[in-house]
């Protein structure tokens, strides 16, 4: 008979979870190694130490695993409750980016506002996983109601519609889209009507066209993409010396370290463009590697939601993967010039705190969606392993 005073409930931690850590802390390493090559000679460029930037990460680094560890532990069903106040309280957080009078609070960093105290913060970041939340939970909620239009998908489309025409004004297009492209994939997944997203997606392509041409920087890269004349040289330079550096690079590389375009070449190539330093250094092998990485992610995160305990936390998990995932090859994608610059970076390597804090926290979760609860009894129960 068990001494019910000797017990506890603890997350028991499933296989595709367990093996979902050990990806992330292969590419988290793997990130650190690469942002110290690639910051290296920028940072000395702005008198400072060469670890300047790799030592902000290795603090990001430490957030996040205390962030990892909250998550884990946190029953993730309780963000469907939480769902409201994370929309809310991002919408306000964004909001103060892009209002006149904030301009302390929210500084114009590299010619947008998109982060709050000081460039610390970036709210944009954490809509990721309010968008991903809120929608599952509202889709569950409205239940029938989601094969109308009108009540169905329209508050779907003026929640996440504020979300994206802030980010218009920050200016941030790419997580703008990245918002639609997430609430439109849980929706899928919730068996919305096709013919919705039909009907949507040519009432909204006119609007879309109308704000991109609105902004000359969005409309330059579109047309360097489409290898238009009328694209200013400026446009083309940072992604002509991505290519340079992961074609100079070959089938393995030039090396840790050793490549050059990490010299100034590359704009923002420990961030937006971190992906080339990977292709310079390690070749077709090393990009091959991390496709693979983030693919094996992808799969774990799916197998989490295909097992997760309600319908709620299987389209959460599905909605997190993506976020991850899409991220990432986008960043891929733009720094071997199959898409267009965007801006996106790469999860886990790219500098920025806010982002790998977030990376690790949306980690978190699916890793407590993949874990059961169970009771352990006797000298278990006390057994902090």
């Amino acid at each position: 008979m068990h001494d019910p005073m000797q017990s506890r409930v603890r997350w028991a931690v499933g296989t595709e979870a367990r093996a979902l850590v050990l990806v992330t802390a292969v590419l988290c390493a793997f990130g650190l190694a690469t942002l110290y090559s690639a910051s290296a000679f920028v940072a000395m460029q702005a008198d400072h130490d060469s670890t300047y930037y790799f030592l902000k990460q290795l603090a990001g680094v430490g957030v996040g695993v205390v962030g990892f560890a909250l998550a884990a532990k946190f029953d993730a069903e309780r963000l469907e409750r939480l769902a409201w106040p994370l929309m809310v309280v991002t919408i306000i957080l964004m909001l103060v980016t892009v209002l006149p009078f904030t301009h302390k609070i929210a500084p114009l960093v590299n010619g947008s506002r998109r982060f709050v105290f000081g460039a610390s913060v970036q709210p944009s970041e954490f809509g990721k996983l309010a968008v991903v939340v809120w929608t599952a939970m509202l889709v569950l909620k409205k239940g029938e109601q989601m094969r109308r239009l009108t009540k169905g998908l329209l508050p779907f489309l003026i929640v996440v519609g504020i979300l994206d025409v802030i980010a218009f004004f920050q200016p941030d297009l790419s997580v703008a889209m990245l918002y639609t492209l997430l609430m439109g994939i849980i929706l899928f997944s919730a068996d919305v009507r096709i013919g919705h997203f039909i009907l949507l997606g040519i009432l909204s392509a006119p609007l879309l066209w109308h704000e991109v041409a609105k902004r000359q920087y969005a409309m330059s890269r579109l047309l360097s993409f489409m290898g238009s004349g009328d694209a200013p040289e400026t446009i083309n330079f940072q992604l002509r010396q991505s290519l340079i550096a992961v074609g100079s690079g070959g089938f393995t590389g030039k090396g840790f370290s050793q490549g050059l375009q990490q010299y100034g070449w590359v704009p923002f190539g420990y961030n937006d463009f971190i992906g080339s330093n990977i292709g310079e250094e390690w070749g077709f092998l090393g990009m091959m590697t991390i496709v693979l990485a983030f693919a094996l992610y992808t799969w774990l995160g799916f197998r989490i939601a295909k097992q997760a305990r309600s319908r709620f936390l299987q389209l959460v998990a599905i909605g997190l993967t993506c976020t991850m995932s899409i991220t990432a090859y986008l960043h891929i994608g733009v720094v071997i010039g199959l898409l267009p610059t965007t801006g996106l970076t790469l999860p886990f390597v790219s500098f920025g705190r806010s982002n790998l804090v977030l990376s690790f926290v949306l980690t978190g979760i699916l890793v407590n969606i993949g874990s059961i609860r169970e009771r352990v009894y006797g000298a278990s129960a006390t057994d902090p392993a």
